[in-house]
């Protein structure tokens, strides 16, 4: 079992990653891409999607880790679209219907329409075609995006977040920009209690992180389950945590 622990939207992450994970998915995955780029002479450009609680920020963190380590590899540059958070301020002032009842958007924070999808498919179009730019970053203690955060210009971009396969419009032309996609699944119930503990660990009270995660991240989860377009590579975590192939 290998360990990995990294800082994610300013919280410290901790991940295990099994063995067999690594040798039989990660490290093909990255061998496949690194060949890839080799042949085309030109950046390319992944997507990684999955429902929020999945780890997708920590696996395409540590799948940057990964190909640095081993010899041969392509280094991936991985970048997340959480800064495309509409910043929190915005979310304060602006409404929307949930379940038939206007509330404030920071009530829903996470879900599509709290995101800006038009800087962001700007900024996927522009990574898409080569250019060397800044991408903005997430701060979780800070609530806000952090712009130009990263500067990117790898030759090999995983780009990970919760809607970048979603079938709906708009969201529809990221995926159009991207030279290959990568998915995780996993039961709801799985899900829900890593919510719930990650909620807790950023200083929320049980009871409370239970009743945002239930309101807030629980449908965002059925969405990305259910209305997600498949990827070339489907990856699903066992009951245990660990990847396998879907």
């Amino acid at each position: 079992m290998t360990e990995y622990r990294v800082r994610i939207n300013g919280i410290e992450t901790a991940a295990h990653y099994s063995e067999r994970a690594v040798e039989e998915i990660f490290v093909p995955l990255l061998e496949c891409l690194t060949e890839w780029q080799r042949a085309a002479g030109r950046r390319i450009l992944v997507l990684l999607a999955a429902p929020p609680g999945a780890g997708k920020s920590t696996l395409a963190s540590f799948l940057e880790h990964l190909s640095w380590e081993r010899i041969g590899l392509c280094p991936v540059q991985a970048v997340g679209m959480d800064g495309f958070h509409r910043r929190q301020e915005y979310l304060l002032s602006h409404r929307t219907v949930r379940d038939g009842r206007e509330i404030a958007m920071v009530e829903i924070k996470g879900a599509p329409v709290t995101f800006d999808l038009e800087k962001l498919l700007s900024a996927v179009r522009r990574v898409a075609a080569g250019e060397i730019c800044g991408w903005p970053a997430y701060d979780r203690l800070l609530h806000n995006p952090v712009e130009d955060a990263v500067i990117v210009d790898g030759d090999i971009v995983l780009l990970e977040g919760n809607y970048l396969l979603l079938e709906e419009d708009g969201w529809r032309e990221l995926a159009a920009c991207a030279d290959y996609t990568v998915s995780i699944s996993a039961g709801e119930k799985l899900l829900r209690d890593r919510l719930i503990d990650r909620k807790i660990h950023t200083g929320v009270a049980e009871d409370a992180a239970v009743r945002f995660v239930d309101f807030s991240d629980m449908p965002n989860v059925r969405l990305c389950l259910e209305k997600s377009a498949p990827a070339d590579l489907r990856l699903r975590l066992d009951d245990n945590g660990d990847f396998c192939r879907d």
